[in-house]
């Protein structure tokens, strides 16, 4: 996949790993145009950017959703690359007294039904411009979980299945190729509350996308990601041990 003269669209592109994919894009002579809810945080990460377009958009609503292929289809008829970056994660223990059904509702609709969604809606585009190519942001916790983020992580395993299924579907009949983008624990504001200070810079996520389409690797594992998936294969019992630190019983 060529990593310049594209027209990319990046959900979540205001702060974290969704802006420095932007930002490594938009630098690779690209058209970058950015979406999320929040339309001063757009603004202000657009201004940082060159080549960048901002549309404030809820991936969660069929009605943003609607609104952002429509000026897509009528305003940048060349996109070729989606990036499906927005996430929602909630942080608890499935043995607490919190909502676990409506916390899972949103991780679900957020981090897989709306990227299925906008993918479906997007493909007649995607197809008529030849070589394109649909990344789909997923996690380190898509094949082992942590207790911390149970439902997020469900979300994320869906959303690695789901991938896996495009890739093929896709590659049977269109030049659109499919990624998986799967960071471990990264330093942004998203991952405060579980210590994402000790996460690797968002920027390493982004160099690896870079990386990945030039070699036209499809599944992306960063750095601690690549490590635990290679353990997972051994033993999924101490990959599960690996990623949940002090839990010693009933893991397998």
């Amino acid at each position: 996949m060529k990593t310049s003269g594209n027209t990319i669209l990046v959900t979540g592109g205001s702060a974290g790993i969704g802006f420095e994919i932007a930002k490594a894009f938009s630098e690779k002579d690209n058209h970058v145009i950015i979406t999320g809810r929040n339309e001063e945080r757009l603004q202000n990460a657009a201004s940082k950017l060159k080549n960048v377009t901002h549309i404030a958009t809820d991936v969660t609503s069929a009605s943003d959703v609607a609104n952002l292929v429509a000026i897509l289809q009528n305003d940048f008829p060349s996109l070729n690359v989606v990036i499906n970056n927005a996430g929602k994660a909630s942080y608890y223990g499935l043995d607490e007294n919190v909502d676990a059904y409506t916390n899972a509702e949103e991780e679900m609709l957020t981090n897989y039904l709306s990227v299925i969604r906008l993918n479906q809606l997007l493909l007649p585009l995607l197809k008529n411009n030849g070589e394109a190519a649909i990344v789909n942001v997923s996690s380190i916790a898509a094949f082992v979980p942590n207790h911390v983020i149970p439902t997020y992580a469900a979300s994320k395993a869906a959303l690695h299945s789901y991938s896996q299924s495009l890739r093929i579907a896709l590659g049977k009949a269109t030049d659109i190729e499919v990624f998986e983008l799967m960071p471990p624990l990264v330093n942004t504001e998203f991952s405060t509350e579980i210590g994402g200070e000790n996460g690797i810079p968002p920027k390493e996520v982004a160099d690896d996308l870079i990386n990945a389409f030039e070699n036209d690797t499809y599944e992306i594992q960063v750095g601690r990601t690549a490590q635990l998936f290679q353990l997972f294969l051994q033993s999924p019992a101490d990959a599960l041990l690996a990623m949940n630190p002090g839990i010693q019983q009933k893991v397998a």
